[in-house]
């Protein structure tokens, strides 16, 4: 068995001089759901341990989980039956659409994958309120706004 290592060395590694000023120290991965605005964020030290900075990652969430039901759910495209270079148009305008509601959809699951539980309900609150607005039949004027919207709904 002295061969079979195959560069898989499972040692812990060696302490790095940025883990010995403890850089690196200060800031751990949470792996489980946890409480509290000390969290990052998308991005690297935001937002921190500030109170407020907090407050404003999750107003950015649940804005941000709202646009994405709103994009699931507008209609920006006429019905285009005419020449092909309008239907062009009308599908690059869609997959631009489709593109734009695919990125902030994944910018809002990896906001919620900081495992902070204020982020996760920001979020989920976020999509249900936007449904609530754009998706469901509560602010219908009627049965002339049954219009499909421009992109297939978003599957699971």
């Amino acid at each position: 068995m002295d061969g079979m290592d195959h560069g898989m060395n499972m040692a812990a590694p060696p302490p790095s001089s940025s883990s010995m000023n403890g850089m690196h120290d200060k800031m751990t991965m949470h792996m489980t759901f946890f409480w509290g605005s000390n969290s990052e964020i998308l991005f690297s030290g935001w937002p921190g341990s500030r109170t407020g900075m907090y407050v404003l990652a999750l107003i950015f969430v649940f804005v941000l989980a709202a646009v994405v039901e709103w994009l699931s759910h507008c209609r920006f495209v006429k019905q285009v039956t005419g020449s092909a270079p309008n239907r062009v148009r009308a599908g690059l305008v869609q997959t631009l659409l489709h593109a734009l509601r695919l990125g902030l959809a994944y910018i809002v699951m990896l906001a919620v994958m900081s495992f902070n539980a204020g982020v996760f309900l920001v979020a989920v609150a976020g999509h249900a309120v936007g449904f609530l607005v754009f998706g469901s039949a509560v602010f219908k004027k009627g049965d002339g706004d049954k219009v499909a919207s421009d992109l297939p709904p978003m599957s699971c």
